[in-house]
């Protein structure tokens, strides 16, 4: 496969295809813009600050793919990705979340992605000195990585060797070969956060656009280290973390993170059709709605937000919004809000063949993961082609019937099959359990034929 950035749209359709069932439409137009995040690069620069990306809206009910497809293009293009609710929103002046906090979460999201890729790269150079302070620990020393200046500026000299280098390097092989991961030692690891700071939640701390804990982390007495005891092993990992962090310049992934989210960044608006005003209707909790849809518009349309890493603009994300429109439809929002989402796509409600299909192929699919579960308590699961067809027939019914929630009701309709073979399996020891049609139709004839029982059981 060759590098993501550069797939063309039938080869990320082709990607999709390994993990969502059908909905050929939907990503077809997810394929073609992430392909044009790449022509944009290749654009000269006079007129590629002037290509904003197409945002699209999907419709259709639940549980058909429309987060799935998201993410997993996200995932696909190694792009900074956040999902967030529009029903969470409120408007300015209301209690709530504040629209602005999805940017931020997408910083968040960027800097995580960055900071792993950057702790990779240094990965080797962390494990050499993570291995040399467990070696120092070992042989009796402190470490002299955990070795901190006094509040007045003096540093205690390092306390004499207790080991001959011939020593130390007899330990560094025992460490290598395993021989002493029983053993336990104790290492100092930082404290992490400012005590006071604790009892804050993310969502009261939004608006500040200063990191507070960067205020005091040089002051005396908050920047301080704690003993903890653990085995060999850990110890190394511990230590390995830490190595990494001083490794990883925090500055130049910020810098990347914010880079990388105005640029590729994926922004996914589950549920905006609960913040659409219903035609005919007036008053009440709608002034809220519009007075949300407001305050995105900006954000899509393309403004500054300012973080705690700086300014981030959204001129050059992609905003992909959903919603089922059983009581609205997408002509319910401001057309403000409607003209920055020009491309709509309707995703098909799933059919019992849809279902089999989704049962069968995915790389995911859920039998694969329950045949993989059950494979760890030494229970070979077996499915006949009739057995997954009756699984499907049977969510299907219930869908009609109740809710239809899609896909997502194969999990209650499995969890309810292998209920049993589930709680009893790590009893039981090694066995082969195979399931044909009849045995589903066994499992789950009450509750079929028990409507009411159904309702709230699948």
């Amino acid at each position: 496969m060759r590098k993501s950035s550069n797939l063309t749209p039938r080869e990320i359709v082709g990607e999709l295809d390994r993990y969502i069932i059908g909905q050929t439409a939907a990503k077809r137009a997810v394929a073609i813009a992430l392909r044009n995040r790449w022509r944009r690069q290749q654009v000269g620069d006079e007129l590629r600050e002037e290509i904003y990306p197409k945002n699209i809206i999907m419709i259709g009910p639940t549980g058909v793919g429309k987060t799935e497809i998201a993410r997993r293009l996200a995932k696909l293009a190694q792009a900074p990705f956040v999902k967030v609710e529009a029903s969470k929103f409120t408007e300015v002046g209301y209690v709530g979340r504040d629209v602005e906090s999805m940017v931020r979460d997408l910083i968040e999201a960027a800097i995580s992605l960055v900071r792993e890729e950057e702790t990779e790269k240094v990965r080797d150079r962390a494990a050499e000195l993570a291995e040399n302070r467990l070696v120092e620990i070992l042989s009796g020393n402190s470490s002299p990585g955990n070795v901190r200046p006094s509040p007045f500026g003096f540093t205690p000299p390092p306390p004499p060797p207790n080991l001959s280098q011939s020593d130390r390097e007899k330990l560094r092989a025992q460490l290598r070969a395993g021989t002493l991961d029983d053993q336990y030692v104790d290492i100092e690891v930082s404290e992490t956060g400012v005590t006071f700071l604790r009892n804050f939640s993310g969502q009261g701390m939004e608006e500040i656009g200063v990191n507070i804990q960067e205020l005091f982390k040089n002051m005396p007495g908050f920047n301080r280290t704690k003993k903890r005891k653990a085995k060999v092993p850990e110890a190394m990992k511990i230590l390995e973390q830490e190595e990494a962090a001083k490794l990883v310049d925090m500055d130049r992934v910020s810098r990347e993170a914010v880079s990388r989210a105005e640029t590729s960044g994926i922004i996914f608006i589950d549920e905006i059709d609960k913040i659409a005003n219903r035609e005919g209707a007036h008053g009440g909790p709608d002034v809220s709605r519009e007075g949300v849809q407001r305050d995105i518009l900006p954000i899509v349309e393309g403004s500054t937000v300012t973080t705690k890493y700086g300014p981030v603009k959204t001129d050059h994300m992609l905003f992909i919004a959903a919603g089922a429109f059983h009581v609205s439809k997408p002509s319910d929002l401001i057309p403000e809000l409607q003209g920055r989402f020009p491309i709509r796509v309707e995703l098909d409600s799933l059919t019992g063949e849809d279902l089999v299909r989704i049962l069968k192929e995915p790389k995911n699919s859920l039998i694969r993961q329950y045949i993989a579960l059950l494979a760890t308590e030494g229970v070979t699961l077996q499915f006949t082609d009739e057995s997954l067809g009756e699984i499907a027939r049977i969510a299907q019914w219930v869908n009609e019937r109740s809710q239809n929630i899609g896909a997502r009701r194969l999990h209650t309709v499995l969890e309810r099959l292998l209920d049993e073979i589930s709680f009893s399996a790590s009893e039981e020891g090694a066995k082969t359990v195979r399931i044909d049609a009849p045995d589903v139709r066994t499992k789950l004839s009450e509750i079929i034929e028990d409507e009411d029982l159904s309702r709230y059981i699948l």
